[in-house]
């Protein structure tokens, strides 16, 4: 599919609906995939899962559950439940108008928690120097990877302090999208062993945690990391020699 749709979730993580018209209609899998001209929806990436909702035809009211969405050729596609409609399976057809709603409360969890991932990394990035390796999340948890050689309770434990403390003093988390040359002029702009961002892209996206953290990434995040509450570490393991995981989930509600 040509890329046609306007991609709102980069621009503005909080808006939970938006109506849309359908411009493309793909049956040939077990799961019908469906493109709008503008949506909502996150498409997942960097570990963070992509959003779920639901498609709700303006003309009669027949909706349809998205159970995830994705990328293809620069375009988000929904995915319908298979066999969704109201019970006759037939996906929303070309030129309908239709109102896409988000699971908000799942799409928030979501934003609290990459924030808090964000905080972590710029912690143990300012105060140890370490590299991410690797990360994944989950609404509430998530898991980031880091290039330690040790790791103990007294560590994790300073770690643990240190994010909420940076969370609780109600930072600022600003998008910005800046042009490539620029983007890489920031020191330590990319925070993972692999640079995992492809050399033809011309435009980099960034989030900053102002006062801490300033990273490029492509997810959804909260305004301030107030609205994070704070962490709790729930566990660390060692994944290798110089590559040792942290697991933490949200304690405090938005």
């Amino acid at each position: 599919m040509t890329p046609t749709g306007e991609q709102l979730c980069y621009s503005d993580a909080y808006l939970k609906s938006v109506e849309a018209r359908v411009v493309a209609v793909e049956t040939g899998s077990e799961a019908p995939l469906i493109a709008l001209d503008r949506t909502v929806f996150y498409p997942g990436g960097g570990g963070q899962p992509a959003d779920r909702g639901v498609i709700i035809r303006s003309d009669d009211g027949r909706a349809w559950i998205v159970r995830a969405a994705r990328k293809s050729g620069g375009e988000i596609l929904h995915e319908l439940e298979p066999g969704d409609g109201d019970g006759d399976g037939e996906p929303p057809a070309v030129g309908d108008r239709v109102q896409v709603d988000l699971d908000w409360a799942r799409r928030l969890a979501l934003m609290r928690t990459h924030t808090a991932l964000h905080a972590l990394c710029g912690v143990v990035w300012r105060d140890y120097g370490a590299l991410v390796t690797g990360g994944n999340m989950e609404p509430g948890s998530g898991r980031m990877d880091f290039e330690f050689q040790r790791m103990s309770g007294d560590l994790v434990d300073a770690i643990e302090a240190s994010v909420n403390e940076e969370l609780a003093a109600a930072r600022d988390v600003r998008v910005n999208v800046l042009p490539r040359d620029e983007a890489f002029a920031i020191p330590d702009l990319i925070r993972t062993k692999v640079n995992l961002l492809p050399p033809g892209i011309d435009e980099i996206r960034t989030i900053e945690i102002v006062g801490l953290d300033l990273q490029a990434d492509g997810g959804t995040h909260v305004a301030n990391t107030r609205e994070v509450g704070g962490i709790r570490v729930t566990g660390y393991e060692s994944k290798g020699r110089i590559n040792k995981r942290i697991r933490m989930e949200l304690v405090a509600p938005a």
